[in-house]
């Protein structure tokens, strides 16, 4: 018998959620909140665990450091779940950095890292723990995507792609792992208060000065902050009624809530001609 497994309270009714990027100030930390409000079991990660310190000494929260770009920490942290809880029954797949800058001129090596992250890593995860899933025949995974995918316009393109991707992507894994009984969710925030924009301009400031674009830098960094600006939701509330919707017995499969998310919903749907129209006000701030 193998002495390491140690599975909690195997028969517990209390859901098991796996959630990345639970930084303090992002959507992920409000999300964990909101898991451990409704009585689940919640496994908060993120890449440095000193992040997530505001959740340190509260009992209804097990932490882990996991980086979504590493195999090994992926399986490391995925293993030691299923090793103590027995099962994970939600995965949420939240981890994501912003990027923006004119894709002529944004480095392969952030549009890479990006990708490895909002899409990659979001896969990753996907397959580390769809097999343990699959053996209980139920579970939910659910990708936070974004309304931004929906209208992409200039200076976030990297950042959109991206999430267009794993739009895309999660209407695949809703088909095929639907035949395992695991419900495959994409929630699409709208404007959320979040740290993002601070992330994305320290990631612009690493970034070579520009050149062929470089009279729009102003408009550049400030859509950086376009979705913390006065019309953004409350993290909390946006947290509250998502876990919601992922926790009912058969979730939808799109899931959006927050500011702009009909105004973006719409512009989905206009004519590319009036959609290009009102985007490219935005090259000029």
């Amino acid at each position: 018998m193998d002495t390491r497994r140690r599975h909690e309270e195997p028969h517990s009714p209390k859901p098991v959620v796996l959630i990345t990027g639970c930084s303090t100030g992002g959507i992920g930390h409000a999300l964990a909140r909101a898991f451990a409000e409704r009585k689940c079991r919640v496994v908060a990660t993120s890449r440095s665990r000193k992040s997530m310190a505001e959740l340190e000494h509260d009992h209804r929260f097990s932490l882990q450091e996991l980086d979504v770009q590493s195999d090994e920490s992926v399986r490391r942290v995925v293993d030691d779940v299923v090793d103590k809880f027995g099962r994970i029954d939600v995965l949420v797949n939240n981890a994501g950095v912003q990027c923006v800058g004119p894709l002529a001129e944004v480095p392969l090596s952030s549009i890479q890292n990006t990708f490895d992250t909002n899409v990659f890593g979001s896969l990753r995860m996907v397959q580390a723990v769809a097999p343990h899933m699959a053996t209980k025949k139920r579970g939910k995974i659910v990708n936070i995507g974004s309304v931004a995918a929906l209208a992409s316009g200039p200076w976030s393109g990297t950042y959109t792609s991206s999430k267009a991707a794993l739009h895309a992507l999660t209407d695949t894994l809703r088909l095929e792992l639907g035949h395992f009984g695991i419900d495959v969710v994409n929630v699409v925030p709208g404007a959320i208060e979040s740290n993002i924009g601070d992330s994305a301009i320290a990631n612009y400031n690493r970034m070579p000065e520009l050149k062929l674009f470089k009279p729009f830098e102003a408009a550049i960094r400030d859509r950086a902050y376009f979705s913390q600006k006065s019309k953004k939701t409350p993290a909390d509330e946006f947290a509250k009624h998502t876990v919601a919707a992922i926790l009912k017995e058969k979730p939808p499969a799109w899931f959006s809530y927050g500011h702009y998310s009909t105004a973006m919903a719409i512009m989905y749907h206009l004519p590319i001609s009036v959609r290009d129209f009102v985007l490219k006000k935005a090259m000029k701030g």
